[in-house]
């Protein structure tokens, strides 16, 4: 691990986090101190109270200890309550604040960052590490705070009681700092395990409940409870490694202590000292007491090492790259004119590139498909255009400008896309329908695009109509309504340019007839790009692209490329012959 990311540095890093709500940082550490000091000075009160007030049949003193002693007990619960509340509160807010700014940052994030880490490990840094790292902080401090206080008081306890038998204590130091450095060695490896462990239970069973229709058709299950089975047990280990590795600490800090308090019993038996039975019992106590902050300042090391492994993760996540959007032009709606220009682009996974040099144009209102086998290319020319990702080589123009030169989200804006995997959002059709722009649109605007879309066919079937909830990615809807929502989606916000990725591949003759209709209404005076399987759903395209291996091998319309007797006609012959 880095030295950014040491134990002591964690703090430090969360600073800046803390600092806005540094009042009751401040009451919680007052707090902490009343809290050490009350336990200290009860301690102390042993002395007094069996020389002066027992010995002495002093039964007035022993009345004052007592009111003395009922007050502290009160003081140091109230201390208690206080500390623990304000750190409570301290932490939700670190807690919040760090959530917000992981989800803020992976919503600006490249998808190209998001194809490189799986959603298990992402969500498990908002969820697990967030909590972590602030619980790991905010016991910290009371451990630093606290006890060290504690510890401090109980040593001026001893020394009061006989400065003698006091400086066994220095002995016992040195040892349980090795034994604390030697102990948080161990355990961060077994840490950052655990946090793996975690990712990947959480990443096993997302891939289980959205896979599970194919799990079962391919009768799966053992394979699959084998596979978590042993994602399960690999994690049980590591949870059991820190317990083991944690617990060490406790029985190692008690035998030292242990040992020095069978040191001063050998001393007061040989008569060695002499000591008064009140000074003997308030050194005593304070030793069996000095046991506790001594342990838990051992453990200190642990939790900062527990923060440090989530700080890792959270400003690692924080401190990745976000989309390039350094454009000054501020679009307000494109003619539709596109141009590649000698374009290649590699993603970031493969070594070859996706696309070759490839250069094209697109006049406004043009129809335009991309055909070709799969993997040739076709879907990487569609998610360059919204910048989905950046090119490599080249030049991407909209209306004679370089793409990168439009603010990323007004070039967004002009593109309305529809691929074959259409997601929905839980909730109802009409928060589908106008999904991000709720307050902007009527119910009539919805309904009318809606329309359009051939979708209403459907949703006034339905019970509840446009409130009719869609469920998990709209598993409650079949594909051709989900597709029919996504396009009314797109038609609702009247965008310019359109790019349809195989929006009509995986569907049955009655559902891509409508959903082709909708297509249709809305490439009407709109830049439309289609990438298409069924060659029977382009032959009216303006311009049809033929792409192998990241290149244009032909172009043309459907008659004309059916007459080259090339790639396209072979494509189409098959089609058609099966």
């Amino acid at each position: 691990m880095s030295n950014k990311y040491s134990s002591w540095n964690t703090i430090k890093l969360l600073w800046p986090f803390i600092n806005p709500h540094k009042k009751a940082l401040i009451i919680a550490i007052i707090a902490l101190l009343l809290n050490a000091a009350t336990d200290a000075t009860l301690i102390s009160l042993t002395k007094p109270l069996l020389d002066n007030g027992l010995m002495d049949k002093n039964y007035e003193l022993l009345v004052l200890f007592s009111i003395g002693i009922i007050a502290l007990i009160a003081l140091r619960g109230l201390s208690n309550y206080c500390s623990t509340y304000c750190l409570s509160w301290l932490s939700g807010k670190v807690i919040t604040k760090f959530r917000q700014l992981i989800f803020d940052h992976l919503i600006k994030s490249p998808i190209s960052f998001l194809d490189k880490n799986t959603i298990g490990e992402l969500v498990t840094v908002i969820t697990y590490n967030t909590q972590l790292l602030s619980k790991a902080s905010s016991d910290a401090l009371i451990i630093l705070i606290r006890e060290i206080a504690y510890a401090i008081g109980l040593c001026v306890v001893m020394f009061y009681g006989n400065w003698k038998l006091a400086l066994v204590l220095i002995v016992m130091v040195p040892l349980i700092i090795l034994i604390a450095q030697f102990i948080a060695k161990k355990f961060r490896h077994t840490l950052v395990s655990m946090q793996k462990g975690i990712g990947n239970i959480t990443t096993a069973a997302d891939e289980m409940l959205k896979g599970h229709k194919e799990i079962l058709v391919f009768n799966a299950q053992e394979y699959e409870k084998n596979n978590f089975y042993s994602i399960n047990t690999i994690f049980r280990r590591s949870i059991l490694k820190i317990v083991l590795v944690s617990g060490l600490s406790t029985p190692i800090i008690q035998l030292i202590a242990t040992l020095a308090l069978g040191f001063i019993l050998f001393l007061v038996a040989n008569q060695a000292l002499d000591i008064t039975p009140g000074s003997f019992t308030v050194v005593f106590s304070a030793m069996v007491a000095v046991m506790r902050p001594l342990r838990e300042l051992t453990s200190v090391h642990l939790e900062l090492q527990k923060g440090s492994v989530a700080c890792e993760s959270l400003f690692g996540l924080l401190n990745s790259p976000l989309e390039e959007d350094n454009g000054i032009i501020d679009l307000k709606r494109a003619k539709g004119n596109i141009e590649f220009k000698k374009v290649t682009y590699t993603y970031p996974t493969r070594t070859s590139p996706s696309l070759k040099n490839i250069s094209f144009k697109i006049k406004s209102g043009e129809t335009v498909a991309l055909v070709g086998r799969s993997g040739a290319g076709k879907s990487t020319i569609a998610s360059l255009l919204p910048r989905f990702y950046d090119i490599t080589e080249g030049e991407i123009l909209l209306d004679s400008e370089n793409i990168k030169e439009y603010k990323l989200k007004s070039l967004r804006n002009q593109i309305g896309y529809v691929s074959q995997q259409v997601h929905l959002f839980n909730g109802t059709i009409a928060d589908n329908i106008a999904y991000g722009e709720k307050n902007k649109y009527s119910q009539e605007d919805i309904i009318k695009a809606a329309m359009k879309a051939n979708a209403m066919e459907f949703i006034d079937k339905l019970e509840n109509g446009l409130d009719t909830e869609v469920g998990d990615n709209g598993i409650l809807l079949s594909g051709g309504q989900r597709q029919r929502i996504a396009i009314a989606r797109v038609l609702l916000r009247d965008n310019p340019i359109l790019i349809f990725d195989e929006a009509t591949s995986a569907l049955d003759n009655e559902s891509e007839r409508l959903i082709q209709q909708a297509i249709e209404h809305l490439q009407r005076d709109r830049t439309s790009i289609v990438i298409a399987h069924r060659l029977s759903t382009i032959e009216n395209a303006d311009r049809i692209l033929v792409i192998d291996d990241g290149q244009i091998v032909e172009e043309g319309t459907h008659e004309t490329l059916l007459l080259q007797n090339g790639f396209y006609a072979q494509m189409y012959q098959l089609q058609f012959n099966s």
